[in-house]
């Protein structure tokens, strides 16, 4: 009984110290900021493809940080790969699901891919979160408003039909 005061005085240190703790600022490791900056030159060079190994990179090197798996999304979405910037999107929003940039991201993806009705929710959630000016949900509804990418035609989906004939 003598320790139990103390015990809870303790215990209430170790919470107010790991709450403090987890609350701080993230910093990010120097040499991903560096990938980063790389990822983002090839993509404005329109080089996606090296954007993204920029990106990978830069994740092993932290894997924490949110913001290059939004900008390894992006990469996937300028290189033709929706379903996997979808992918990357959602796994920004299991670490932080009030994330508006990967809302945003995510439903445009979604459109692209020819989801309009699932982008039309995340522009609810969107619109809900911080209204219809914020730049996230203008830029949702303007990708909604200019529908799915046309689709392109490959050179099997047109394959001639086979007839074959017996010669004698």
């Amino acid at each position: 009984m003598r320790f139990a005061a103390p015990a809870a005085a303790l215990a209430m240190v170790l919470a107010i110290t790991a709450s403090v703790g987890s609350g701080a600022e993230r910093v990010s490791d120097p040499r991903a900021a560096a990938l980063v900056a790389e990822g983002r030159a090839a993509l404005a060079a329109g080089q996606p493809e090296k954007a993204v190994d920029a990106f990978e990179a830069a994740l092993t090197v932290d894997p924490g940080d949110t913001g290059i798996v939004l900008e390894l999304a992006e990469a996937a979405r300028r290189n033709g790969l929706q379903g996997k910037a979808i992918r990357y999107y959602r796994s920004a929003l299991a670490r932080d699901p009030a994330n508006l940039a990967a809302l945003s991201g995510e439903g445009a993806a979604l459109v692209e891919k020819g989801a309009v009705d699932k982008a039309k929710r995340n522009l609810a959630r969107l619109q809900s979160m911080c209204g219809d000016g914020c730049a996230e949900t203008r830029s949702l509804a303007a990708a909604i408003a200019k529908g799915p990418q046309a689709r392109v035609l490959t050179a099997e989906a047109v394959l001639p039909d086979a007839t074959v004939t017996q010669q004698n």
